[in-house]
């Protein structure tokens, strides 16, 4: 079968595409026949070996699939070969079959598309768990994304509205503020045009953001702290702005803030159940239609470095999936 690989520490250009061998399902495991296979920021780190985790060479990108099952191992239950499926595996689904734990799988409903489906766990995995889990988001309390038209932003502001919250987005430009509306945010701060600390203040009456949902960090941290409300949640997604920032403490002592790191990923370790019903309370939105997650770009396991090429330049306004 053909796959996806990485045999060098390098950028996207260093990636090839080559035979190896057909997976085999162990104990408690399943095959599953990759129908879509959706890339992220993450992804461009990876492959250099800058990210957290660094897999043994050669190794597959893409963190996240959908497809049918294509064989399982001894001791699973509850899945069926032919099933539709997504999956959660860290790294190595950019081929055309993965094999996967079987508590990372769950079924996907017949109304949600493979290449949706596909894109769910990694943005729409981790901002539900950060808002639901971790933030407490309320109905009718305000969110403050950052990032808000890159890949977990635009998930933040979707599932945001979904939770029925104000949402305002930050966005880096005045080119990016028609997309931060269409995306369903209700106010829009364009960061080039000022401090958003004034700006969250004045659109909040001066009361500031209940929850803030921070997934670039650098120099925006000390703004929106300060412009976090009374009792109010900082949730740290990431660090997408590059430096890793310091916080001065009398803020979160003055206004009883919580600071709430969200490492989904290890939480998914820990606590796989819940991060299954996370995935099928989205899977029954999408199902539904009150959930509309954008794919942007579908491309072949051969225009890989292509498709990755665009995420690291940041052009990207949805998911980019690759359709083996």
């Amino acid at each position: 079968m053909r796959a996806v690989l990485s045999n060098e520490v390098g950028g996207p250009e260093t990636l090839v595409v080559a035979e190896v061998d057909e997976p085999a399902a162990g104990p408690g495991e399943v095959v599953i026949a990759v129908e879509a296979a959706a890339l992220n920021f993450m992804d461009t780190l990876i492959i250099r070996d800058r990210y957290q985790v660094k897999p043994a060479r050669p190794f597959s990108p893409s963190a996240e699939c959908a497809g049918r099952i294509a064989a399982l191992g001894a001791g699973v239950e509850g899945l069926a070969v032919g099933e539709r499926v997504l999956a959660y595996v860290g790294h190595g689904a950019a081929r055309e079959k993965v094999v996967a734990p079987a508590r990372v799988v769950v079924p996907v409903p017949d109304a949600v598309p493979a290449d949706v489906a596909a894109g769910l766990s990694v943005a729409y995995g981790t901002t539900v768990h950060a808002l639901r889990d971790r933030g407490r988001l309320a109905a009718g309390e305000t969110l403050v994304v950052t990032g808000a038209t890159g890949g977990v932003g635009q998930a933040a502001v979707e599932i945001g509205k979904l939770m029925g919250a104000r949402v305002i987005a930050c966005v880096g430009g005045p080119d990016k503020v028609a997309a931060a509306r269409a995306l369903g945010a209700d106010d829009v701060v364009d960061l080039s045009a000022g401090d958003p600390k004034e700006a969250v203040k004045a659109l909040t009456g001066g009361a500031g953001a209940d929850v803030v949902y921070d997934a670039v960090g650098a120099d925006l941290v000390d703004p929106l702290v300060r412009a976090t409300a009374w009792g109010g949640r900082y949730l740290v997604i990431g660090f997408a702005g590059g430096d890793i920032p310091k916080l001065a403490l009398n803020l979160v002592l003055l206004k009883s803030i919580d600071v709430v790191g969200v490492h989904w990923g290890r939480w998914t370790e820990r606590d796989p159940a819940g991060q299954a019903a996370n995935m099928r309370w989205l899977l029954a939105e999408v199902a539904a239609g009150r959930l509309r997650p954008t794919v942007h770009a579908r491309y072949a396991l051969e225009d890989t470095a292509a498709a990755l090429a665009e995420i690291e330049a940041r052009r990207v306004r949805g998911k980019v999936v690759l359709v083996p």
